[in-house]
């Protein structure tokens, strides 16, 4: 029989919730029909969702009628938010009762919350928010993408290390390579702290397969397995990477209308043309991962659909079924470097 995996869901976060977390979460079930899971709000909203989707029963629903707002200050949350939809989430984490959580609101005030709740793991000084990059050759994993904007160079080389293990464990690769971006390839290029965490991770090329700095064109090159940064240029990679994404569809679906032969090309194209919308979809590579935790967080995009929660879920999914937080335990514990 087949082990249950219990999610626990902030169904009040996110632009649009509990609406899509509650079809986001039946588009899931199908693809894994051992999930149960705790939806946190309120359930006068959630009830008559869940009743219309026959896959949920069975899901628990604990009502509270708190919720973080989309411009709440972390430190407000902290101080306000334990009766929340997102602080109840995260608490069913800590006990233990739930497997991972997965939540769509407030990026800072969930960083915060599950950093308080949760406690970084031993050895980690700073928690990292980690996600699926596309490339050229396949997906990169990049870290941090915003929970740190000022970093030193003990976060980055920790960062390296969370960026190997997850690379490791989850997308199974078996020695990933490791590079910090950077403005240029040469040593002498960047700010101090950069080139300090560069010469650490080099000196410690027995445990870590570094490749050097990479440059923010060829990250979608596929030219490292994980991509470091601090979570200013993380982020700003990361958004810029979604706009070029809707960029590029925008044009390919004006030029494909522009004309009646370009209308009959698309028809011979079709199927050719729908790969390429998904493959350039972000809402497939949605669901950004909080490393560093005693716990699984996994953060999805406050404005994606159903479709994007779902795959927000997926990888909560995929960090419980590899024992991830386990394994990372292990990894980090067999560090050996001194700063």
């Amino acid at each position: 029989m087949t082990k249950h995996i219990h999610l626990s869901l902030d169904a009040m976060g996110g632009d649009y919730a509990p609406d899509i977390i509650i079809e986001g979460a039946a588009q899931s079930k199908i693809r894994y029909p051992n999930l149960i899971f705790s939806f946190f709000g309120n359930k006068d909203k959630i009830i008559p969702l869940i009743n219309s989707y026959n896959l949920l029963e069975g899901s628990s629903v604990i009502h509270t009628s708190e919720i973080i707002k989309a411009d709440e200050k972390p430190s407000v949350a902290v101080r306000k938010g334990k009766n929340s939809s997102m602080g109840m989430a995260i608490e069913l984490v800590k006990s233990g009762k739930a497997d991972a959580l997965v939540s769509a609101g407030n990026t800072g005030a969930l960083m915060a919350m599950t950093k308080l709740l949760l406690r970084p793991m031993d050895g980690i000084t700073r928690p990292a928010i980690a996600a699926y990059f596309p490339t050229i050759v396949g997906e990169s994993c990049m870290l941090d993408l915003g929970a740190n904007i000022e970093c030193d160079a003990k976060n980055l080389v920790q960062f390296a290390f969370m960026g190997q293990a997850f690379a490791n464990i989850v997308m199974g690769i078996k020695n990933p390579t490791i590079s910090l971006l950077n403005i240029g390839e040469e040593e002498q290029k960047g700010l101090d702290y950069i080139k300090e965490a560069s010469k650490i991770l080099i000196s410690l090329d027995k445990q870590i397969n570094y490749k050097g700095f990479i440059e923010g064109d060829k990250i979608a090159q596929g030219m490292a397995d994980v991509i470091i940064a601090d979570g200013f240029s993380g982020n700003v990679s990361l958004k810029t990477a979604e706009g070029t994404a809707l960029l590029v569809t925008s044009y390919l679906k004006k030029a494909l209308s522009s004309s009646i032969f370009s209308k009959i090309g698309y028809l011979f194209a079709k199927r050719a043309i729908n790969d390429f919308r998904l493959q350039m979809d972000p809402r497939k590579y949605n669901g950004a991962v909080f490393l560093g935790l005693n716990g699984i967080a996994v953060k999805s995009h406050g404005g994606t659909d159903a479709f994007g929660f779902a795959n927000a879920i997926g990888v909560a999914v995929d960090m419980v079924r590899y024992n991830f937080i386990s394994n990372l335990k292990n990894k980090i514990n067999k560090i050996e470097y001194s700063l």
